[in-house]
C-alpha cells in the first residue's frame, strides 16, 4: 500500500530472484479498512516509492486510483472464511474480505505469476494462499520472512505513527516474542504461560492489546489457554503503542528469535 520501506524492497529482491521482469503494485485498498481506522491518514510518499522500486530493479509500478479498480456499480466481494475467524478477524469486521477482493483483482489483471508477500502479515499470506487456490488463479504464492530494524521491530508503513518515546517503547514487542522463543525451544508448550509471558511484557508499552494467540500456522485455529501447542505453533500479537496498531508474529519451531538478547 506504498510507503515503502526495506521491507517491500526485500519483496521486490525476492521476486528478481524468481523472475524475469517484477511488477510492483501500489494501492492504498480502501475496502480493507474500517470506517475507524486510518485509510485518510495512511502514509502515502509515491514518488519516493518510485525512485524505491527503480533502484530495488522493477520492470514497472501499477498505481490504479480507487476508481479504477471499484469502478461505478462495483458490487462483487471475495470472502475467505475460517482462516479470518481469529487473530485480526474479529477485531477489524470486513478488512479481509477488502484484501481478499482487491488482491484477486490484481491476480486477474496479472495473469500467470509469482506474488510475493511478507510474513509480518501472516493471517493474510495464508487468506491469499487459500483464495488464489479456492479461485484457481495460475498464481505461485510466496511468503518472506519478516525483515527487523537492528533492535527487531518488524519494519512497518505503519511505525511512521511513533514517535521518539513511542519508537523506543515498541521495541519490547520483539523482545517478548524472543523471549517466547527461547522459551518453546526450552520445551515450553503451555499455551497459558506462552501467552502470560508475552502478554505481560507488551502490557509494559502498550495502550492496548488486541491480542496475544498460540494457533495452528497452516489453520490459524487458536489453541486453548489450557493446552499444549504444537510445533511448529504461530504466535501473533497486534497491540496499539502510541497511535500505531502493530502486529508482527513468529512461528515458533521455525523462526529465529527477533533479538538475540532480551533485556529482563
Amino acid at each position: 500500500m506504498g510507503a515503502l520501506h526495506e521491507g517491500h524492497l526485500a519483496l521486490i529482491a525476492e521476486a528478481k530472484r524468481r523472475c524475469s521482469f517484477v511488477a510492483v503494485s501500489i494501492f492504498v485498498n480502501p475496502t480493507q479498512f474500517g470506517p475507524n481506522e486510518d485509510l485518510a491518514k495512511y502514509p502515502r510518499t509515491f514518488d519516493r516509492d518510485l525512485a524505491g522500486c527503480a533502484r530495488a530493479g522493477a520492470a514497472c509500478v501499477f498505481a490504479p486510483d480507487a476508481a479504477a479498480m471499484y469502478p461505478d456499480g462495483d458490487r462483487t466481494r471475495v470472502r475467505v472464511d475460517g482462516l479470518t475467524s481469529s487473530l485480526c478477524g474479529p477485531v477489524r469486521p470486513g478488512h479481509f474480505e477488502g484484501v481478499a477482493t482487491v488482491v484477486a483483482k490484481l491476480f486477474a489483471l496479472a495473469g500467470p505469476c509469482v506474488a510475493v508477500f511478507g510474513r509480518k502479515d501472516y493471517q493474510q499470506l495464508r487468506v491469499i494462499e487459500r483464495m488464489a487456490r479456492d479461485l484457481f488463479f495460475p498464481v505461485e504464492v510466496v511468503g518472506v520472512r519478516t525483515v527487523r530494524e537492528p533492535d527487531g521491530l518488524a519494519m512497518s508503513s505503519r511505525n511512521a505513527y511513533l514517535g521518539a518515546e513511542d519508537r523506543r517503547r515498541a521495541a519490547e514487542i520483539p523482545r517478548a516474542l524472543s523471549e517466547a522463543v527461547r522459551v518453546f525451544q526450552n520445551g515450553e508448550r503451555s499455551v497459558s504461560r506462552i501467552v502470560s509471558l508475552v502478554r505481560n511484557r507488551i502490557a509494559r508499552v502498550s495502550a492496548s492489546i488486541d491480542y496475544v494467540t498460540v494457533a495452528d500456522p497452516e489453520s490459524l485455529v487458536p489453541w486453548a489457554d489450557d493446552q499444549n501447542a504444537g510445533s511448529p505453533a504461530l504466535l501473533a500479537i497486534a497491540a496499539r503503542v502510541g497511535a500505531a496498531r502493530l502486529i508482527d508474529n513468529v512461528v515458533l519451531g521455525e523462526d529465529p528469535a527477533p533479538c538475540q538478547e532480551v533485556q529482563p
